[in-house]
């Protein structure tokens, strides 16, 4: 639409080799995703089904929206970040839904903004604790996250940790966005500012937690790939930064990643300490992400021309994982909880549905207060790495592979 390609459900579904799945009835059948969006959208469930009906979906079995925290404030399309939230949750809920087409959907929307340090969580946190404690999910989706150095000191993180504490004890796999401002992340509220060092962001940051970073995808009008995944950076994508900021760029655009400074690493990435150190390294896992190569989506809320948009991001990566996850969790017959270990126990052992990206870097640059600044990221290499984790995904292969090894 703007001089990259765009793509829709087969293609990626394609992409990702879900059809032998399909084939088998391993379609997100009996399993719900939990999506996890401040303010949501008005106009979701329509939205959803003009999406559906334009790409030959099926509507999800269920479809439903809870405000367990709180009644979320009326819809107002003047307001940029009600705006964008609807957004968001439109790209989470159509996006999760063409990767597992028969899961249903339960979309959780909390009353308060998320924006940089504890803002928004505790409402997040009720809400999630809700759906766990009531048992309504297997998969949980979280495209937010914020920079741990916005935090006022570890423990004002800790002290927000209970939904993902309770989501391992009763078996739910919880996946979070690592960012996508590559090695750097925002220090203000306003998102106008970023860190001039490397930093990391949580809840992907969390040991209970999966932490989804962003890969681009190179394929032909069949969704078939021309060329091997490399990781997600439009950095210095003059058509990219023309599209989305308006100038010929560089500009902060990339798969998060990187080492936290609030957490150390956790016993499933002993394997990898050379990688990490003593820290707990994001992403684990990388999905499709590329503004370069963004997905469709239908948006029909107030604010903006009703119709069809670009979306990318480590926001689309993580429903796109929700979505096979789900299908793990069918293929299991229960829920998986936290699939980490997992992930680097076949990531060891060369498991074929694991697709390695040894290709790019989440190195960028930006221009801040009149200075150019550049934060030097992460590259990808053979194995686990900091710009891509254990890589990426052959759903087909890696969905009976996950069942398996995390089966328990």
């Amino acid at each position: 639409m703007y001089g990259v390609p765009c793509y829709d459900p087969a293609q990626i579904q394609t992409a990702y080799h879900e059809q032998p799945l399909f084939d088998r009835g391993i379609n997100g059948a009996g399993q719900t995703i939990v999506i996890v969006d401040s303010f949501g959208s008005p106009t979701i469930q329509s939205d959803l089904a003009t999406f559906d009906a334009q790409f030959g979906l099926p509507a999800p079995p269920s479809f439903q929206i809870i405000q367990p925290a709180g009644a979320v404030p009326p819809y107002d399309p003047t307001n940029g970040d009600m705006v964008g939230w609807a957004g968001e949750t439109t790209l989470d809920v159509e996006w999760s839904h063409a990767m597992a087409p028969r899961a249903n959907i339960l979309l959780v929307e909390t009353p308060v903004s998320e924006t940089e340090g504890t803002a928004g969580f505790p409402q997040i946190v009720k809400a999630e604790n809700y759906v766990i404690d009531h048992h309504l999910g297997q998969v949980i989706s979280q495209s937010f996250s914020a920079t741990e150095e916005t935090f006022p000191n570890a423990a004002s993180i800790y002290a927000l940790r209970s939904a993902y504490i309770n989501a391992y004890r009763h078996g739910v796999t919880v996946l979070t966005a690592s960012g996508d401002s590559g090695a750097t992340d925002y220090a203000d509220v306003a998102g106008t500012l970023f860190y001039t060092y490397p930093v990391t962001s949580w809840p992907d940051s969390d040991p209970l937690v999966t932490g989804v970073g962003g890969t681009e995808l190179q394929l032909n009008a069949a969704g078939g790939h021309t060329a091997p995944d490399v990781v997600w950076n439009d950095t210095y994508n003059t058509t990219v930064n023309q599209f989305i900021f308006g100038d010929n760029g560089p500009n902060a655009d990339a798969g998060g990643g990187g080492k936290s400074v609030v957490f150390s690493r956790p016993s499933y990435q002993d394997g990898v300490a050379r990688v990490v150190g003593n820290a707990r390294g994001v992403p684990d896992i990388a999905m499709s992400g590329a503004c370069s190569g963004p997905v469709d989506v239908y948006t029909g809320f107030g604010g903006q021309p009703v119709g069809w948009y670009e979306y990318c991001g480590t926001s689309e990566a993580t429903p796109l994982l929700a979505g096979i996850v789900s299908l793990a969790d069918q293929a299991a017959g229960h829920s998986l909880g936290l699939i980490n270990p997992a992930l680097y126990a076949l990531s060891a052992e060369h498991a074929p549905g694991l697709v390695d990206i040894t290709q790019g870097n989440n190195t960028v640059s930006f221009t801040q207060n009149g200075t150019l600044y550049t934060v030097r990221g992460f590259r990808a290499r053979p194995g686990y790495d900091l710009a891509s984790g254990v890589g990426t995904v052959n759903a087909a292969l890696f969905v009976p592979e996950l069942a398996r090894a995390a089966g328990g």
